[in-house]
């Protein structure tokens, strides 16, 4: 039997837009559609105070932010580069191209044929998020993209330096410091000065999310991402301490980000209520780490791990952090979730800023259908079709021809009986199925 300790004092946020939000970014994708650099710089300075004659950062920008980080914070980008490098060229190492001959004469394959361009969007306006760098663009990379442009807003009235350079490190063609529905909707659409991109990746607050659900179909996108989701799945061995301060860690990103702590043990579950309270008062990020926890936390005691399991996947959270006696149970019995850490020496900051693996994460319940960003997002598998002699086309041709016919398609029909006439000597009436 399922018993919340803890409920949410406001709802979780659905799926639907808020229609000023949704109103406020029409307008500004039409402006962008219609006057290009001007009404981007507009918006640049109303919604940034950020004035420039062209927003994409010369070389030597680049270096200037580049040489404003210590030699420590370059070694640490580089090393968490490296990490989501690496699980990525594994990751890409996993598609291959296919080509196969199901029956005599009949080839049939499939080619993974990475997007031309991708527009990616790191945001910096409350923090400013260089791994979301590290996990756009070089995902995209490895993925084997042409071309990668980044807009982030400026940080404190100038571009973020480590931001800069977390692009550049990671191999960004086109650095805009830019930020907003406006960095969106120029990639997106192109302006005279940006050109348009394939494909739209990257976080951002509800006016960016917003901006990337209204261009999907005009562009691809990763995610229709929401707040930051976090659930701790933990039993009588988990630390108490430990599940506060992971809650706490998560709900730091803002008033509406969920943490949950779901558990089997009672006595955990209020242990780490009484934790709450105590980090609260020392947390530096307690603004916005109390709010969501007021706002969005959620305590449930379960009576069996079959239970955990059960709930864990009707919630499908972003995150989802196993404290377990045997963590390998819920990697082999759950379904939904964006992604897995399991044990306490690992925790969703690691995913977050360094381990390797990527922290584009589906939100919202979307991880009960899809998963997140991976060098797969960026490649299109696309299918070819070859018949080497005249009999396969003959075979082929002739349920071809009789499954058009049953469906009404003459024009099909006849795309199979004219081979059928010339390859096979076939005698079949104009618009007619084969025998």
């Amino acid at each position: 039997m399922i018993r919340q300790l803890k409920q949410p004092s406001a709802p979780v946020n659905g799926q639907g837009s808020d229609p000023s939000v949704r109103a406020a970014v029409e307008a500004i994708i039409a402006a962008v559609s219609e006057r290009g650099d001007a009404a981007v710089r507009d918006y640049s300075v109303k919604f940034d105070a950020w004035d420039r004659a062209d927003y994409r950062l010369t070389r030597k920008e680049i270096m200037e932010c580049v040489s404003e980080l210590p030699a420590r914070a370059i070694e640490d980008i580089k090393f968490a580069q490296e990490q989501v490098r690496n699980f990525a060229q594994k990751q890409r190492e996993c598609l291959v191209d296919l080509e196969v001959e199901t029956r005599p004469g009949v080839i049939l394959g499939h080619k993974n044929i990475p997007v031309g361009s991708v527009g990616c969007y790191v945001p910096g306006g409350k923090y400013p998020l260089l791994a979301s760098a590290h996990m756009s663009v070089i995902t995209a990379k490895v993925a084997g993209v042409d071309r990668i442009a980044t807009c982030a807003p400026p940080y404190k009235g100038k571009p973020a330096a480590a931001i800069v350079t977390a692009q550049h490190l990671a191999g960004a063609d086109e650095i805009y410091c830019l930020g907003g529905v406006q960095a969106i909707a120029a990639m997106a659409v192109g302006t005279e000065t940006i050109r348009p991109v394939d494909m739209l990746i990257g976080p951002g607050n509800a006016f960016v999310a917003e901006a990337k659900r209204q261009l999907f179909g005009r562009v691809g996108i990763d995610l229709f991402a929401g707040p930051t989701e976090t659930l701790v799945i933990a039993d009588e061995t988990a630390d108490g301490e430990i599940c506060a301060t992971d809650l706490l860690g998560q709900a730091e990103h803002g008033p509406d980000s969920p943490a949950i702590l779901l558990t089997t043990s009672e006595v955990l579950a209020r242990q780490t209520m009484e934790h709450i309270e105590r980090l609260l008062t020392i947390l530096p990020t307690a603004a916005h780490a109390e709010k969501a926890w007021r706002n969005c936390g959620q305590v449930i005691v379960c009576d069996s791990d079959e239970e955990m399991i059960a709930e864990a996947d009707r919630i499908a959270s972003e995150h989802v952090q196993v404290m377990t006696k045997d963590p390998d149970l819920f990697l082999n019995r759950m379904r939904n979730y964006g992604s897995l850490f399991l044990g306490a020496r690992t925790n969703v900051a690691y995913g977050d800023k360094v381990i390797g693996t990527n922290h584009t994460l589906p939100t919202l319940g979307a991880a009960r259908y899809t998963g997140g960003l991976w060098v797969g997002k960026f490649i299109k598998t696309c299918t070819f079709q070859k018949i080497l002699t005249d009999e396969a086309s003959v075979e082929i041709g002739e349920y071809c021809s009789r499954l058009c016919m049953l469906e009404g398609f003459a024009g099909h029909a006849e795309q199979a009986n004219i081979r059928l006439r010339r390859l096979g000597q076939k005698n079949i009436p104009y618009a007619q199925a084969a025998e």
